[in-house]
């Protein structure tokens, strides 16, 4: 390819051009790396001269390998074993406000329950005018819906109440997720049933070892829970609850319960275990509190974070994070460098959804000094996010559940992210 000159300017000229103008761009505050000779983009490289994988090799699409690391972790001293445990969403490494599938974190009471779709059957019972029994193609025959809601665990954040424990983002808040889920309104099953005057309460109860099982008000579950059995377009995985799960917006997890087989209507809550002596809140005079359902606006800085450090050094910088909220949309998130001194108002980007996560980013020329990071969620009701202190002053700090606390992460000058709790 020959050069030419005015308004003819080759491809290769303008390159040229560009590496003259580099440093300048550089200088002029942008990102732009300086554009000095690089063998990596001036020289062919083996991915530009062999054939690559023909359309049939994967089947099933599977991530890149150089993404390898992108994966689900687990604590192994959190639990005694491991098939009533939990693992982690990388949020650190995703952007955007959907989970892909083989990233939505996992808790299960008894392992995850293995049904094939042919021997799946939901009962319907109690104080109902028919008791019913349903089929996954019959399930598959009601109208359905499509709603992107997040699912957070009430321990989500739960090892944080007694000051900085677990280092990374990945573990202090990744029992959550967000997804598309398609499926059928509870309703519309319960009013096939017919619900009798008297009830008032539902029972979920799911089909694992665990025997899973909690107790619902009527009012949700008229209003917006759901019986799933698809997430972002395909099936629910084993681990999510296949063939079909509850879907409960804006409250706590263990209310979603998962290889849903029974919804009994009932006059009162059946106060089973997972409603007594677990998921309660223990307050400081050793009381607990139940039915504390929703969860609270919440938000985090997904990056930086401990494992994801600044690697680029001082410059353009982009933080990012993630806000939710039960009782609906997030209005607004502040961001602040120093600790709460100064609060500046993050950009949301993405769609604005009832009880969904909301993505958003600062951008900010850093300097090179330390930092101490905190992002802090106000919701449509105009509830603000606490710091941890003034949950403190209210809860105590023996609880495990339900801590919506602003996190902390404190950068030093290499650019290296530590979970930190400053008062």
């Amino acid at each position: 390819m020959t050069e030419t000159s005015g308004k003819g300017t080759s491809r290769r000229g303008f390159l040229k051009a560009g590496f003259a103008a580099g440093g300048a761009l550089v200088a002029g505050g942008t990102a732009a790396r300086a554009a000095t000779p690089d063998p990596l983009i001036t020289q062919v490289q083996p991915w530009n001269t062999v054939l690559g994988d023909g359309v049939d090799v994967h089947p099933y699409g599977m991530p890149v390998k150089y993404e390898s690391d992108v994966i689900r972790r687990n604590v192994p001293w959190l639990t005694a074993d491991s098939v009533s445990s939990i693992n982690f969403t990388p949020l650190h490494a995703l952007d955007g406000i959907i989970t892909p599938n083989g990233l939505c974190f996992e808790r299960h009471h008894g392992g995850a329950a293995e049904i094939p779709k042919e021997d799946y059957r939901l009962m319907i019972n109690g104080l109902v005018d028919e008791p019913l029994v349903f089929t996954l193609d019959d399930l598959m025959r009601f109208p359905r819906e499509n709603r992107i809601h997040f699912m957070e665990c009430a321990a989500n954040s739960g090892m944080e109440w007694a000051g900085a424990q677990l280092n990374g983002c990945q573990f202090t808040h990744g029992m959550i997720h967000n997804v598309m889920y398609t499926g059928v309104p509870l309703r519309a099953l319960l009013e096939e049933a017919g619900v009798k005057t008297e009830g008032k309460w539902i029972l979920a109860e799911g089909a694992d070892a665990a025997g899973m099982t909690r107790s619902i008000p009527i009012e949700k579950a008229l209003d917006d829970c759901l019986v799933a059995f698809k997430m972002n377009g395909e099936a629910l995985r084993k681990e999510q609850g296949y063939p079909v799960r509850l879907v409960v917006p804006g409250w706590e997890g263990n209310m979603w319960v998962k290889w849903l087989r029974r919804i009994e209507v009932g006059d009162k809550p059946w106060e089973q275990r997972e409603e007594t002596s677990k998921y309660t809140d223990l307050m400081p005079n050793g009381k607990a509190r139940k039915f504390t359902w929703v969860m609270d606006a919440k938000s985090v800085i997904t990056n930086p974070s401990p494992q994801a450090p600044i690697t680029h050094g001082p410059g353009r910088t982009v933080i990012t994070g993630l806000a939710w909220s039960g009782h609906g949309t997030i209005k607004r998130v502040d961001v602040t460098l120093d600790g709460g001194v100064n609060w500046h108002t993050a950009r949301l980007s993405g769609p604005s959804l009832d009880k969904s996560l909301h993505r958003f980013y600062f951008e900010f020329d850093w300097d090179g000094s330390p930092l101490l990071l905190q992002s802090r969620a106000i919701d449509e009701t105009g509830y603000v996010q606490p710091t941890k202190d003034a949950l403190r002053k209210f809860r105590g700090n023996n609880s495990i559940y339900h801590n919506n606390g602003i996190q902390t992460w404190s950068v030093n000058k290499d650019g290296e992210a530590e979970n930190v709790e400053i008062s």
